[in-house]
């Protein structure tokens, strides 16, 4: 909330409540700027009639990000600092809250400036040669110049190596539960969801529409989605069900496939086999607490328990390692922003392009100097140095009123 001074006038109305008011004087704010902050009690009735009182005294309610847009504007954040404050807000598991965090402290930033530091120190060089071409300067030779460049690609590479793992800890990731009927779907759901939230019968098609839940598994939002059973059947609602279900089988991040330990497989199961072949999937067997043969395949498949709760710990860290790789988990990835992959994505082939310039022997050196401030702009518009104003008003749009 901002509001104008109403220094040397009262107050109108009667008190509402006895609040400490803390003042911080520019720049030690987090905007920079002289701010005032308000602590009442926690009732949202006293809560609404300071707002409603500050209101009528010539306050008005903040935009969505407002006092972030004003400290990244008064420099006390850069853009991925200021990013860094939504995801931290948003963050709805451990690891992604220490993503964001790790971001907000400047791990992201550190990385960016480096790398702008070695291309400014290029282009500088470049520009010297070609200010004073009449006596003869050369401040770099292409091959040093085309070295230099190349460990720049080296650097960026091992940030967009975590890029996948990054942004699928930061927005979620879908896990679709698939199976035929009557393998255990949706008690493996309900075991991984630790509720029974998807109808458990002996009836084969209980499941005759997508049942999803949010789970944390190992620090990584997951959305789980239960399906209904593969099969081909008549029935016209349950033929719905097993159309959405190969639908949401084809964009998931991962597919569970569960198969009967009790029983052989079955031409569903080979079916269902074949067809997620290609795609990233867990082969789950169910029912391992039956003293009965389990289905021949080739290695690899996890054994659970969905009555017992056996084998489900492994599970859960085979689906947070098919996410996003036991590295990734160990070591969190410092980049997670769709907006930061896209840029360094083109500022690594503004370097190729520059490096491929430079080991040429018949490309003048303006278009290698071309090629690097096309990938040093890229830097600046990850950091906030240089992005129009629809950028930053898409950026600040998503945040919660009073951030």
């Amino acid at each position: 909330m901002t509001a104008q001074s109403t220094a040397g006038r009262a107050l109108s109305g009667p008190p509402l409540d006895e609040v400490v008011a803390t003042y911080f004087p520019a720049p030690h704010s987090y905007t920079g700027e002289h701010v005032v902050e308000i602590t009442g009690h926690g009732s949202p009735v006293l809560l609404q009639a300071i707002l409603k009182r500050a209101i009528a005294e010539g306050a008005r309610l903040a935009e969505p990000g407002e006092f972030t847009l004003r400290a990244f504007l008064n420099g006390k954040r850069d853009l991925i600092q200021s990013e860094a404050v939504a995801d931290l807000i948003d963050a709805a598991t451990p690891l992604q809250a220490r993503i964001a965090f790790d971001q907000l402290e400047g791990t992201l930033t550190e990385h960016i400036t480096t790398l702008d530091a070695q291309l400014f120190d290029l282009i500088a060089k470049l520009e010297a040669s070609l200010d004073f071409p009449d006596e003869g300067y050369h401040f770099v030779d292409p091959s040093s110049a085309a070295s230099q460049i190349a460990s720049v690609v080296e650097a960026l590479d091992h940030l967009l190596r975590g890029a996948v793992a990054g942004r699928m800890i930061r927005e979620g990731a879908t896990v679709v539960v698939a199976g035929r009927p009557n393998v255990g779907k949706s008690s493996v759901f309900n075991r991984l969801a630790g509720s029974d939230r998807a109808i458990v019968t002996a009836i084969a098609g209980t499941t005759r529409d997508l049942v999803t839940e949010p789970i944390d598994v190992d620090g990584i939002a997951v959305t789980l989605v239960d399906t209904a059973g593969w099969r081909n059947t008549h029935d016209v609602v349950e033929s719905e069900g097993v159309a959405r279900g190969t639908r949401a089988r084809g964009v998931a991040d991962l597919v569970l496939l569960v198969l009967d330990a009790s029983e052989p497989l079955t031409h569903e199961d080979d079916r269902l086999l074949t067809d997620t072949a290609s795609a990233n999937r867990i082969v789950v067997i169910n029912k391992s607490d039956l003293a009965a043969p389990s289905p021949k395949l080739r290695g690899g498949e996890i054994a659970v328990s969905a009555l017992t709760g056996e084998g489900f710990a492994l599970l859960r860290k085979a689906i947070a390692n098919a996410l996003v790789g036991e590295e990734r988990l160990r070591d969190a990835t410092p980049i997670s922003n769709t907006r930061h992959i896209a840029l360094l994505e083109q500022c690594r082939a503004s370097l190729e392009s520059a490096r491929h310039a430079a080991e040429a022997t018949d490309v003048p050196e303006e278009f290698l100097l071309m090629d690097l401030q096309a990938a040093r702009a890229r830097l600046d518009e990850i950091v906030g140095r240089r992005t129009s104003e629809d950028v930053l008003r898409h950026i600040f749009e998503r945040f919660c009123i009073g951030k």
